[in-house]
């Protein structure tokens, strides 16, 4: 993993990815079993005993935390630490978790509370613009000084480290392997998006034979859609990147929409050779993750964080793989999966200085302690600190052996896209009509809301 984490770091920081975008994959608040700034000259003394939080002695603050998560999918394994903690310490720790798509809206009605937030989720430079006020700063700070690298932290404008990367990611096209191989196919040979449709084309005309399909349901609901106005997406964004980095380097203004075709392949391969109805995916109520479990699909478009699900419904890390986002653009052959992350802890400056110091204590526990750390790395995937653990994810290996074999990483470029839901919104309305109708006028209101979108939605941002 460090060496994924070292060729990320290049990555990132050659693409300067600082987003402008309010922050995306907000998740109603949800309460499960498991809700006056210190002066800067106090700062560190405030800080240095949070390296005696791991010992077994009396609490290791005054305070309490209360962590927003941000992650749905882990939300059992955050009660479990937090009760770990509780226990070690006497600390009272509450996680709330926000639901899927809501993270802004809990947030800010959270932190209208009496009782905030000690710990929240501040994942791109939008929710530095917005949150940044809230943001304590935690250079030089214990938990700070574990990182293993600086490539997910992100500043304001006055340098203030504002939050700090807790997980990175992997995301592209998960591939049950034995169902390829019956359907006479080697995961060899995909390559590129002309393996890719080919294979996909064939099984999807042989499903009534095969007894499976080649995609999972493309669900457009809200609990689904940003798989593709936010994941797929970034295969546009990505490649723009690449043809003008310099235009990138900061949220550009504008789009040109160059790969809106590569963009269309994919998504067209995906909704045309599925089991589901493309004009049906508007109204949602699919649950792709048990069809791929249950071996109804040979493709299925996620992220690393599948796995414990996966994992947990009988699949088996050796019948599985993880491909690109193949989608016909030249030299694909050589591509790697989408890496990055918009998981970065913030804690409130707001809260009370003991909170404070309570929550810098247990976030520096939960990455250097063995057991914390375990079940941490196991939900999340990896985590980039020093005496984490190291992660047993099988997509988080494939991510890195493309690496190794020399092929490029494609970066989280989507954490540019301007005043986020609104654009998304758009950009599922237009493919909503497509869907039900695959005319070339309705694909062109997708390229509208998609390259035009940006323009309007970064003007509404910015001014």
């Amino acid at each position: 993993m460090k060496k994924l984490i070292a060729l990320f770091l290049a990555l990132v920081l050659a693409l300067g990815l600082m987003a402008c975008a309010s922050s995306a994959n907000t998740e109603t608040t949800t309460q499960p079993a498991e809700t006056t700034a210190p002066a800067e000259e106090t700062k560190t003394e405030e800080a240095a005993p949070a390296e005696e939080a791991t010992e077994e002695a009396a609490p290791a603050a005054a305070g309490s935390v209360y962590w927003l998560n941000f992650k749905p999918e882990s939300d059992e394994t955050l009660q479990k630490v937090a009760a770990m903690y509780t226990e070690k310490t006497g600390v009272p720790v509450t996680v709330v978790t926000a639901a899927s798509g809501t993270y802004n809206e809990t947030l800010t009605a959270e932190m209208d509370k009496s009782k905030m937030p000690t710990l929240f989720v501040v994942g791109n430079q939008a929710a530095i613009s917005t949150w940044g006020d809230y943001c304590y700063d935690l250079t030089g700070t214990p938990i700070a000084n574990e990182l293993t690298t600086d490539a997910y932290n992100l500043y304001d404008e006055d340098g203030k480290l504002c939050s700090i990367g807790y997980c990175y990611e992997c995301y592209g096209i998960i591939v049950n392997k034995k169902l390829l191989s019956e359907a006479g196919y080697d995961i060899a040979d995909i390559k590129n998006f002309e393996a890719l449709k080919t294979a996909a084309e064939d099984i999807h005309a042989r499903a009534a034979e095969l007894g499976f399909d080649a995609f999972t349901s493309s669900s457009m609901s809200s609990d689904s859609s940003w798989r593709f106005t936010g994941h797929m997406a970034n295969l546009e964004y990505y490649y723009e990147s690449v043809d003008d980095p310099a235009a990138w380097e900061s949220c550009p203004a504008t789009i040109t929409g160059k790969y809106m075709q590569n963009y269309k392949n994919l998504w067209d391969l995906y909704i045309n050779n599925s089991a589901t109805n493309p004009a049906d995916l508007a109204a949602g109520g699919f649950d792709a993750q048990a069809e791929f479990a249950e071996g109804k699909a040979v493709f299925y478009s996620q992220g690393n964080w599948e796995w414990s699900a996966l994992q947990e419904k009988g699949m088996n890390a050796d019948d599985l793989t993880m491909i690109p986002y193949y989608c016909g653009v030249d030299g694909e052959e050589k591509a790697g999966l989408n890496c990055g992350t918009e998981n970065c802890w913030a804690v409130n400056a707001e809260a009370s200085e003991e909170d404070i110091q309570a929550t810098l204590d247990f976030m520096y526990w939960m990455v250097t302690d063995a057991d914390a750390s375990r079940l941490l790395v196991d939900s999340f995937g990896v985590m980039p600190y020093k005496q984490a653990v190291e992660s047993t994810n099988p997509f988080l290996k494939i991510a890195n052996e493309y690496t190794e074999e020399g092929n490029y990483v494609m970066p989280w470029v989507t954490n540019f896209q301007p005043n986020v839901d609104a654009y998304r919104e758009a950009l599922v309305a237009a493919m909503n009509q497509y869907d039900a109708d695959q005319t070339d006028a309705n694909w062109e209101l997708v390229k509208t809301a998609f390259v035009d979108g940006w323009a309007v939605q970064y003007q509404a941002a910015n001014g």
